[in-house]
């Protein structure tokens, strides 16, 4: 009775989470639409204005109405991470396939040279260097951020098809003449499915984190684009004066984060058949 009550709660909170997802996603879908001011009109005269007098969060310190930057901060986070977790699967799971399926010199050569050497740096401090020699921009950061997280996916898809290899029904399809390409694509993936399924959740949320970060610090979407992280660098003057201008973005980034972390803890609860 305890498990199907708690089987009841997972399900339940993951329509809320995803409820809550849907709804972000929705909001920097149509931000143009939701957005009450243009998020890069500067008026000089309604500068540091508190939440209200016709500006629902407040303005910064060009008189920029935050709730607008918020939401089309929300199109570029969710953006972004959306696309660096994309491009992480898909090159962590074509590494990994290679080297959990063939092992031997492709396996050593991957897992401990390649996914070693990048697992050896911190992932932050790579993209940083990455976007700080190549310059801020959109798609600088997010290849610099996919560059750091595909190791992840690629570890998880070799452990993955290392154990499936064995199982019975590939052996199955290798002694019907089914090729390698086919073993892996109609047989072993869609079997590994759940826990990359997973990861991937909770990448969208290290994604998001990751992406504020480098705004804050400069290196992610130049100005006068609106991005929650470069929106906390502009507060960093007025933490006193106008702390709304911290408080918005970083709820927002606060939200979505748990959000997703929560997606990805709830997915795996609910795929743990010990329950």
């Amino acid at each position: 009775m305890r498990y199907t009550a708690g089987r009841t709660s997972d399900r339940i909170a993951l329509w809320i989470v995803l409820s809550l997802l849907c709804l972000l996603a929705l909001v920097a879908l149509f931000a143009p639409q939701l957005a009450p001011h243009d998020p890069a009109s500067i008026q000089l005269s309604a500068r540091l204005l508190p939440p209200g007098h016709g500006y629902l969060f407040g303005t910064d310190e060009l008189g920029r109405d935050i709730f607008s930057r918020v939401l089309f901060g929300a199109r570029i986070s969710l953006g972004v991470a959306t696309t660096v977790v994309a491009l992480s699967l898909v090159v962590g799971m074509v590494v990994g396939a290679i080297a959990g399926f063939y092992g031997g010199w492709r396996d050593t050569v991957l897992n401990l040279y390649v996914m070693n050497a990048f697992l050896a740096l911190p992932g932050i401090l790579l993209a940083i260097a990455f976007v700080a020699f190549l310059g801020p921009g959109l798609r600088n950061l997010i290849f610099a951020l996919a560059l750091t997280g595909w190791v992840n996916y690629a570890r998880l898809v070799r452990a993955q098809v290392m154990a499936a290899r064995e199982r019975e029904y590939v052996e199955a399809a290798r002694s019907l003449g089914a090729s390698d390409t086919r073993i892996l694509v109609r047989h072993i993936l869609p079997n590994i499915a759940q826990p990359i399924i997973v990861q991937s959740a909770i990448g969208l949320a290290a994604a998001v984190l990751a992406e504020a970060t480098l705004s804050f610090l400069g290196l992610g979407v130049p100005p006068p684009a609106a991005s929650w992280g470069s929106m906390l660098n502009d507060a960093r003057a007025h933490l006193f004066d106008a702390p709304y201008m911290a408080a918005f973005p970083a709820g927002a980034v606060i939200v979505t984060v748990l959000a997703m972390s929560f997606l990805g803890d709830l997915l795996r609860d609910m795929a743990d058949v010990r329950g």
